[in-house]
């Protein structure tokens, strides 16, 4: 690398330094491409956005030119995996064996490192919300006392454990620089370790709260000054950015307030007895309340649960919970039913908070500051007046959420975004809809003010050698009577001829749950998310032949190569309804302006999303299988053509006898 400055060119080329120090290093004449691509955005500085196909080694393709480039960049993905793939094994390759030289951090959600000062509280006398959670104490109290970093992912803890929620703290509970333990404290030097470092590793929620508090309350950012952000994984950037430009007042946010309030004074005898009151006064006015607007959200969302052309429910809202929630517009008429309700809890919230603004304790002015925050978004929220935004309420399980969301990402991401960074690198398996990255750009505000380049590369894998897309005739549309039936037929007919190793991919619980009853009699195990985590699922999945019933969670961001997983079946088009609140938001946000909503909107986020499901079954060169697509309209319907302009190409199998002879003639 001698007489020049190193570029992407002399690690990732040929004869590169990746070549001479892995001996089964396949140069990806792509990746290099990519890397020059990001290169030239770096220098140039300037917008990038890049479709790379799955094999064709996109993380190395920007991790390489950012470590070069001597810009501060972020790196934000959508996924833990993605992040644990870069942080300990892409980085330490490029740093051991290569020998490039970068200063990184990775940098999680304060909520995933245990809280110094919470611990020295809970420790005092602790309590477990779920008894059988006391098990876990002395491994986790040990690990409080050796760990570097603090951080949750070192332990092995079941994903719900409710207890973490005592140990650890949020933007809300943080006592920040006023705490005792703040020099000591795990997220203080994570951030110190972020700010000397070039190289900063985060996801998608971390960044945009981030960028959301950076142009709000000053001071408030958590990441350090930098000058480029690469998104990975961009294809999932709309939905978190609306939830994070968004207010959301919730019945968990209430509680919570309540059970700290009343843990911050359980060593004060003097003010137990008229904070018990308080929070007592608070509980019951937030219990009303939600359970009233709760009750007037099911009521609302009862009768529109398939949505006209689209039908199904939104993939990613369906797998927040073991139910499907209930979800709907917030007007005037829902909240009425619980106008009353509102105002005594806007006078418990407007009470806690007066009676504790002027202490001298640090926490109990912490715990006001948050009972007027509380009182204020819910004030924001239920007042509907702002164009700009689109207000929804959500239930789930005990849960229930009011939120008022931007109706324009991009809008907002110009304004946040853009305005602050010269360079943005958005790159996905799956941006193109019918080849084309207009749609994404519109999603993220990307328009023509701003220089952007454009690439795309396909990755190495031949799809019409290794995939086959079936489309079986003779099934009803999937909003018609005997759907479900004739599609659990096709199911079995089809694992027969894979020998199982399938992954069902539903669009619905009910339906994912009436697939997986309707499978009983086969021959393979049947395993069911939710079931058991995500992780134990996928092993078990591994471990020998068996079919895999799941819903949104399962159609990206899963990684099975090889045999064990030969089919894909997907039980219909992935529309969101156009009567979901969001959806039906922007649909009449873009009919106002004269353009056709469905075309512009719904289809290409379907066709979009149908892409991250078939790419569920080739992951490497020598894999081979079958997405099965068990919906009619995908040949029938006009709007049929811009889904298949968007899949990979591949034969166009009509019946599960042509499955089978291609199953059986096709190259193994």
């Amino acid at each position: 690398m001698s007489g020049h400055p190193p570029g992407a060119d002399d690690l990732l080329g040929p004869g590169g330094a990746l070549d001479r120090a892995l001996p089964a290093y396949e140069h990806r004449g792509d990746q290099l491409e990519m890397a020059r691509a990001v290169e030239r955005a770096l220098a140039g500085r300037h917008h990038l956005v890049v479709e790379a196909g799955t094999g064709t080694g996109k993380t190395l393709a920007y991790l390489v030119p950012a470590a070069l480039s001597g810009r501060r960049v972020v790196i934000s993905t959508a996924t833990k995996a993605l992040q644990e793939q870069i942080w300990w094994k892409d980085l330490p390759l490029l740093r051991d064996r290569c020998g490039l030289r970068v200063e990184a951090a990775y940098l999680k959600g304060r909520s995933n490192y245990l809280c110094l000062e919470r611990l020295v509280r809970f420790d005092r006398a602790p309590t477990f919300a779920v008894r059988e959670e006391a098990a876990h104490w002395p491994a986790l109290r040990a690990w409080a006392d050796s760990t570097e970093t603090g951080d949750r992912a070192e332990l092995d803890l079941p994903d719900q454990l409710s207890s973490w929620k005592d140990l650890s703290a949020t933007s809300d509970t943080c006592l920040g620089r006023e705490c005792d333990l703040y020099e000591e404290c795990f997220v203080t030097r994570a951030r110190a370790r972020a700010a000397e470092a070039q190289l900063i590793l985060v996801n998608h929620h971390l960044y945009l709260a981030d960028l959301g508090m950076r142009t709000g309350a000053a001071g408030a950012e958590v990441l350090p000054g930098h000058d480029v952000v690469i998104f990975d994984e961009a294809h999932a950037l709309e939905e978190v950015a609306t939830e994070y430009f968004g207010l959301e007042v919730s019945s968990w946010r209430v509680e919570e307030l309540a059970r700290d309030a009343a843990r911050a004074v359980s060593d004060r005898p003097d003010l137990a007895a008229m904070m018990k009151e308080l929070t007592g006064e608070l509980r019951r006015a937030g219990e009303r309340y939600f359970e009233a607007v709760g009750g007037a959200l099911r009521a609302a969302a009862g009768g529109g649960r398939a949505g006209g052309r689209g039908g199904g429910r939104p993939l990613r809202q369906a797998a927040r919970a073991d139910e499907e929630p209930a979800r709907a517009p917030l007007s005037a008429a829902t909240l009425d039913t619980a106008a009353e309700a509102r105002h005594r809890l806007d006078a418990a919230l407007d009470q806690l908070r007066d009676t504790l603004a002027d202490s001298d304790a640090v926490p109990l002015a912490q715990l006001a500051r948050r009972a007027g925050e509380v009182r204020v978004e819910l004030a924001a929220i239920t007042a509907l007046d702002e164009p700009s935004r689109v207000y929804f309420g959500e239930t789930r399980g005990r849960g229930v959420f009011l939120r008022a969301a931007p109706l324009d990402v991009g809008g907002e991401l110009r304004e946040r975004l853009y305005s602050r960074l010269d360079t943005t690198i958005f790159t996905s398996a799956t941006l193109c809809a019918q080849g084309r990255f207009d749609f994404f750009r519109r999603q993220v505000g990307l328009d023509e003010t701003l220089e952007v380049e454009e690439a795309r590369f396909p990755g190495p894998f031949d799809f019409t050698r290794q995939a086959a897309l079936v489309v079986p005739d003779g099934i009803p549309e999937p909003n018609q009577p005997g759907f479900v039936e004739a599609a659990s037929r096709v199911i079995a007919e089809l694992c027969e001829v894979t020998g199982g190793r399938a992954f069902v991919l539903c669009t619905s619980h009910r339906n994912m749950q009436a697939f997986h009853a309707a499978a009983a009699g086969l021959p393979w195990p049947r395993l069911l998310q939710g079931e058991r985590p995500k992780h134990r699922l996928l092993e078990a999945f591994r471990a020998e032949p068996s079919l895999l019933f799941a819903t949104a969670s399962f159609w990206e961001g899963v990684d099975v190569p090889g045999e064990a997983l030969s089919l894909v079946v997907i039980d219909r088009l992935p529309f969101s309804p156009p009567n979901d609140p969001v959806v039906a938001a922007r649909l009449a946000a873009l009919e106002a302006d004269g353009r056709d909503g469905f075309s512009e909107l719904q289809v290409p986020a379907a066709a979009l999303a149908l892409r991250q499901g078939f790419g569920r079954l080739i992951r490497t060169t020598t894999d081979r299988g079958l997405v099965a697509v068990l919906d009619r309209r995908l040949l029938t319907k006009g709007y049929g053509r811009a889904f298949r302009a968007s899949l990979p190409p591949s034969p166009l199998l009509r019946s599960v006898e042509e499955a089978r002879a291609w199953w059986a003639n096709g190259p193994r």
